[in-house]
């Protein structure tokens, strides 16, 4: 079953007596990605929005929707409410399931080096770096936000996420973007017309 933390569930009965709108719950859905990589979406739904084949979870104050094909992968999840330099906002968050042949320590360093190294320095142009999958010595992300669709992703890659990784994780010989930057929204730098 789904965890929220006490600060999201606060949160959440806070925005729900807040709306305008009548609120019936809270909708979290999940599609898989990768074995690495799981992408949920959260939403409050109203008196109509819910469907028969949805699980419906009661929390005080609130109940969480989720349809079928998400449960599965939302019922390791954990909502929480955080607080950072970016702002604030609700995080999920699921235990890694590592693809068979992986070692969980390559995974973890890889990881690591992302989240310690290349994402303060990505976050500040609005972007963030995923990992996707970790296959024999070839390390698969993709890049998000402003990341997706900049001009300079391939530098970014290059020169920064493939020097850092390789730099704490020798083992790693490759590193493949899988990102379809044509869809970026919002880069932060242009691409030339």
């Amino acid at each position: 079953m789904v965890t929220i933390s006490d600060t999201a569930a606060v949160k959440i009965v806070e925005l729900i007596e807040k709306s305008s709108n009548p609120v019936k719950g809270l909708r979290i859905a999940a599609s898989s990605v990768s074995p690495l990589k799981v992408d949920f979406r959260m939403a409050f739904i109203g008196e109509i929005e819910d469907t028969e084949s949805d699980q419906a979870i009661p929390f005080e104050g609130f109940t969480v929707f989720v349809d079928d094909d998400s449960s599965e992968l939302v019922e390791q999840a954990t909502v929480d409410f955080v607080e950072g330099l970016m702002g604030s906002g609700f995080k999920i968050e699921r235990p890694r399931t590592l693809p068979e042949g992986v070692d969980g320590s390559v995974v973890e360093r890889v990881q690591q080096v992302l989240d310690e190294k290349i994402n303060p320095g990505v976050a500040a142009h609005g972007g963030r770096i995923s990992l996707i999958d970790v296959k024999d010595k070839t390390v698969f992300v993709q890049l998000e936000g402003g990341c997706q669709g900049c001009g300079m992703a391939d530098v970014t890659l290059k020169q920064g996420i493939e020097v850092a990784i390789k730099e704490a994780v020798p083992e790693i010989e490759e590193i493949l973007d899988v990102t379809e930057h044509a869809d970026g929204r919002n880069p932060y730098y242009q691409a030339p017309a």
